[in-house]
């Protein structure tokens, strides 16, 4: 399972880098945060997850890295990234584009393999489940107000959409439920899935005192 997802997460990585090339020209808000989404919400997780217990492992180089500390970090990039000012660099510049897009990878693979890191007690996960929890917080918070926002903060005019023409507020709006959807269902999920597993353990251990 893990290579299966080491390999997929690696060919995401690749059409991702394919279509920010092809699409660079387009100036479109929902084209980049599609490519964003891609990267953190589901190529970082298989590939954090490929990674576990091997060599690559980031997990066993950053051992006094918290799950909470992780989630602060990638909350400064991606807040950091979508500032008017910084989105507005990326946007006139593919080398810039890909130093982002970069960024989020390695942002999501290490707030990933912190809360998945193996060998974990039941508190060591329920820490991971707040992080993915307080990541995905965050992410809504940031759709959210994108999505409300009276103005259009990323151009003016008309964009391409893969193809499509929009004005750039209706281009910022659509671009932002991407992250409410994308984003925030991965770390849900995620966080879920540990809280699962903590429950899960809590429940054998019941069990077995039961037993004796």
């Amino acid at each position: 399972m893990k290579t299966i997802a080491l390999v997929t997460g690696g060919f995401l990585l690749a059409i991702v880098s394919l279509a920010l090339y092809a699409s660079f020209d387009g100036g479109s808000f929902t084209v980049h945060m599609v490519l964003h989404m891609g990267i953190v919400a589901v190529a970082a997780p298989l590939i954090a997850y490929g990674l576990l217990d091997t060599r690559f492992d980031l997990s066993r180089r950053f051992v006094w890295m918290t799950p909470v500390l992780a989630s602060v970090i990638e909350l400064v990039v991606v807040w950091g990234w979508h500032v008017p000012v910084m989105r507005a660099l990326a946007a006139t510049s593919i080398l810039l584009s890909m130093l982002e897009l970069l960024s989020f990878l390695v942002a999501g693979m290490l707030l990933w393999v912190v809360c998945l890191r193996p060998g974990r007690d039941g508190g060591g996960r329920l820490a991971g489940t707040i992080g993915l929890l307080l990541t995905s917080m965050h992410m809504t918070l940031l759709g959210v107000l994108l999505a409300l926002a009276p103005r259009p903060l990323y151009g003016k005019g008309e964009v391409s959409c893969f193809g499509i023409p929009l004005d750039a507020i209706s281009d910022q709006q659509i671009g932002s439920v991407v992250m409410l959807v994308a984003g925030s269902a991965s770390y849900l999920i995620g966080g879920v899935a540990l809280l699962s597993d903590v429950l899960r353990a809590e429940g054998d251990v019941a069990r077995e005192d039961r037993r004796w």
